[in-house]
């Protein structure tokens, strides 16, 4: 097992009947992470162990705190710290020229597995402006490259296809080429980790890019996708009605139930093109 996930015994009910027979089921790992910004605490997030130095970058970024990846001087885990050699704790340095974030972006609780904005001081302050608006992007993709995209995440989804308890999130081309995929128990912790990736690698604004989500698409994965720059973003699940006006208020094109051979687009529509009409070209 890696620190991602972990064995456990289990007993089997099948049609209705007990198994007693010796099993076992793999589960997803989940511990917190809390990120501090000159000692001081940002946040304290549930999550699935790894890649979480781009989980600090894509919150940082989702946060509005930073939007260059020379914004974050480094992000190391304090070893100081009791309890797993300190790997639960990351200690951030922001460049000089980037300003702390105001009381009202600290979070003042533990962020949930399933909570993106919970804890907020200011309810005024779950809107930010993105410094990459989307409205004016010209990217179009196919529709039926948009219903392909759900199975290639899905195939960069090794941690689910381990333990079924996970989240994705990838960031793919108009062509629908996958560029990255991360996972988490949290979906939004899936998204801060793959606009994390996407910010250390100098990829921001992701103008041309799609955001492709495992499930619903909440407010706060759409505000996500709107201070990366992103124009479309395509969920498995349902949009909220929140995700949708904030997506129409940014120009995101935000597609839901992508399933099968049909999907919904509920903004931006010019964005989706049928298929059709970019093969006569």
């Amino acid at each position: 097992m890696s620190h991602r996930t972990r064995g456990r015994p289990v007993l089997h009910i099948r049609a209705g009947r007990l198994h007693p027979d010796a099993a076992s089921d793999t589960v997803a790992h989940e511990e917190p992470l809390e990120l501090r910004l000159d000692g001081r605490v940002l946040t304290t997030t549930m999550r699935t162990p790894g890649e979480d130095v781009d989980l600090a970058h894509g919150w940082l970024l989702a946060e509005g705190i930073v939007t260059a990846v020379d914004d974050v001087v480094s992000a190391r885990f304090n070893l100081g710290v009791d309890g797993d050699d300190g790997l639960n704790v990351l200690d951030v340095v922001l460049g000089e020229e980037v300003d702390a974030p105001p009381a009202a972006r600290v979070r003042l609780g533990t962020t949930t597995a399933s909570c993106g904005i919970c804890g907020t001081s200011a309810v005024d302050a779950m809107t930010l402006a993105t410094s990459f608006p989307a409205d004016g992007d010209p990217t179009t993709v196919a529709a039926d490259v948009v219903l392909q995209l759900p199975d290639r995440l899905r195939a960069g989804q090794h941690l689910f296809e381990q333990t079924g308890g996970t989240h994705g999130a990838a960031l793919a081309t108009p062509d629908g080429s996958i560029l990255a995929v991360r996972e988490d128990v949290g979906r939004h912790n899936a998204v801060d980790k793959v606009l994390g990736w996407a910010l250390q690698h100098g990829q921001l604004p992701l103008a041309g890019r799609l955001l492709v989500l495992s499930g619903r698409a909440g407010f706060e994965l759409v505000q996500k996708a709107a201070m990366a720059g992103v124009p479309i973003v395509a969920a498995v699940g349902a949009p909220t009605a929140l995700a949708v006006a904030t997506a129409e208020a940014a120009g995101i094109t935000l597609v839901g139930f992508v399933r099968g051979d049909h999907a919904n687009v509920y903004t931006r529509p010019d964005r989706i093109v049928d298929a059709r009409s970019t093969r006569a070209k």
